[in-house]
C-alpha cells in the first residue's frame, strides 16, 4: 500500500477531486441540489488551471449528458454529474449513452423525485435508471464516493464492458458531510486507470474505421435502427452486464492492493453474516448505520447481520443468495418504492431470487427514509427486534412495512 493524504473533504467534493485526478477529457454538466458542489468544485480546478478539462456549462441536464455522449464517441474520458429531477430530465439520453456503449461516468447524488418538491435524499432518482444498462454502485461514504468513481473509469472502459457508470451518494448525507478523505497521488491515480482506449478498428465495407467520431473517416453512431437490428444490439447490452461483474471484482481488487481500501469483493459487503440468523439488506449511508447497530445487538446476544449490496446493476445474485442462505429471516430496506408493485425494487429482486428455493429465508421488506426521512439507529434496532420476534414463526400475509413514517 502507498502512502496517502488524508484531507478534510465532503461527499461531492471528494467526487470533484477524484475526478482531477482521472485525466478527463471533457466534463458537461448543470446545477441541481445536492449535487451543484461537485460540478462547482472542478470548475475551480479548471480556472485555476489544475486540470487540462474542457468544461461545458450547459442550459440543463439533457443538454449536459449529450454533450457527453458527443466527447464520448470522439474518444474523450467524460464525466459529468446530476441530482433527481435533472436525472429525470436525462432520460432519453441516459438510454442513448448506454445503447452506444459509451464509458461515461456520472455521479448521482441521490435526491427524491419531485412532487412536492423536496431536496433530500432518496433513491427514487436512480432507482428509475435501474433499467437502462448503466452500472449502478451505491457508495456508503465520501471515502467509498472517491474511491469508486477512480474505479468506475477503469470499469466502464474496460473492453468487456463498454458501459457508463453511475456512481451514486446519498444526498446530504454524504454529500454535505465533512470527512477525513485518505486520497492518492496523482500519478498512482493515472497509472491505475491508464489512458482511454479506443476500440479497435473495425471493418465497415470493406474499409477499416476506428469505433469513434473522425472528421477524416467519418461514422455515422446510433441514427435509426428498427426491428432488423435493434433487437440484437439490446442482446449485446446483456452481454455486457453479464461479463460487468468479472470486471467489477477485478478492479476493486487491483484498487485494494493500491489503496488497501476494498468494500467487500465490489458488489456486495457482508457484514457479521457468517453465524447471523437474521439479517437486513440495504444501500448506501444507512449500511453504516446499520453496522453499528449490528454491533450493538451482538454484545447482547442477537445473532443478527447485515448486508450491503454495493453494485444494483448488475445485480449480484449469486452473491446475494450465497450470503442469504441459511438465514431464518431478511429485512431488506428500501429507501424507495415501486407504488403498486410488491415492494421496493431491492425486495422485488431478491424475493425474485429465492422464488424458486423450497428452503428460503422470510423476506420483510421495509420501505424508509422517503423525502431524506432519518433512518435512525433506533428505528434499525426496530427493525431488527421485529424480525428476530419472526423467528420460528410462519411468513407474515403482509410483508411491505414502513419504518419511521406517521400513520
Amino acid at each position: 500500500m502507498i502512502s496517502q493524504q488524508v484531507l478534510g473533504m465532503n461527499g461531492d467534493e471528494a467526487v470533484a477531486y477524484a475526478v482531477k485526478q482521472c485525466n478527463v477529457d471533457v466534463v458537461a454538466a448543470y446545477p441541481i441540489t445536492p449535487q451543484t458542489i461537485i460540478v462547482e468544485k472542478f470548475s475551480e480546478y479548471v480556472a485555476n488551471r489544475e486540470v487540462h478539462t474542457e468544461f461545458v456549462p450547459v442550459e440543463s441536464e439533457h443538454s449536459a449528458l449529450s454533450a457527453c455522449v458527443g466527447a464520448s464517441a470522439t474518444g474523450a474520458r467524460v464525466f459529468t454529474s446530476t441530482a433527481a429531477n435533472g436525472l429525470a430530465l436525462m432520460h432519453e439520453i441516459v438510454y442513448i449513452a448506454a445503447s452506444l456503449r459509451l464509458p461515461i461516468v456520472m455521479a448521482v447524488v441521490n435526491r427524491a423525485l419531485s412532487g412536492p418538491i423536496n431536496i433530500h435524499c432518496d433513491h427514487s432518482d436512480s432507482m428509475a435508471e435501474r433499467d437502462s444498462s448503466w452500472i449502478q454502485i451505491y457508495t456508503e461514504d465520501a471515502q467509498e464516493a472517491y474511491d469508486s468513481v477512480i474505479q468506475a473509469f477503469k470499469i466502464a472502459e474496460n473492453h468487456e464492458v463498454l458501459l457508463p457508470v453511475m456512481v451514486t451518494l446519498d444526498g446530504f448525507f454524504i454529500s454535505h458531510t465533512l470527512q477525513n478523505v485518505s486520497v492518492l497521488p496523482d500519478k498512482e491515480v493515472l497509472s491505475f486507470i491508464g489512458e482511454r482506449r479506443v476500440v479497435p478498428e473495425i471493418d465497415v465495407g470493406g474499409k477499416k474505421f476506428k469505433l469513434k467520431l473522425d472528421p477524416v473517416q467519418p461514422l455515422t453512431f446510433g441514427p435509426l435502427d428498427l426491428y432488423d437490428y435493434y433487437f440484437e444490439h439490446k442482446r449485446q447490452q446483456v452481454e455486457a452486464m453479464k461479463k460487468a461483474p468479472k470486471v467489477i471484482e477485478k478492479v476493486s481488487r487491483e484498487y485494494a492492493s493500491l489503496s488497501g481500501r476494498s468494500y467487500g469483493n465490489g458488489l456486495v459487503e457482508p457484514y457479521k453474516l457468517e453465524d447471523a440468523e437474521v439479517a437486513v439488506v440495504c444501500l448506501g449511508s444507512t449500511s453504516g448505520t446499520a453496522k453499528y447497530v449490528v454491533d450493538d445487538l451482538r454484545k447482547r446476544g442477537l445473532n443478527v447481520g447485515c448486508l450491503r449490496v454495493r453494485t444494483f446493476r448488475p445485480f449480484p445474485a449469486a452473491d446475494i443468495k450465497r450470503n442469504l442462505t441459511g438465514k431464518e429471516v431478511v429485512g431488506v430496506l428500501d429507501r424507495s418504492i415501486s407504488f403498486g408493485g410488491l415492494g421496493g425494487p431491492v425486495f422485488t429482486e431478491i424475493e425474485a431470487l429465492f422464488s424458486d428455493e423450497t428452503e428460503k429465508p422470510k423476506i420483510i421488506n421495509y420501505v424508509y427514509g422517503l423525502g431524506g426521512r432519518d433512518m435512525s439507529p433506533q428505528l434499525i434496532e426496530k427493525v431488527f427486534m421485529e424480525l428476530n420476534e419472526l423467528k420460528g414463526k410462519p411468513l407474515p400475509k403482509d410483508t411491505l412495512r414502513f419504518s419511521g413514517l406517521r400513520e
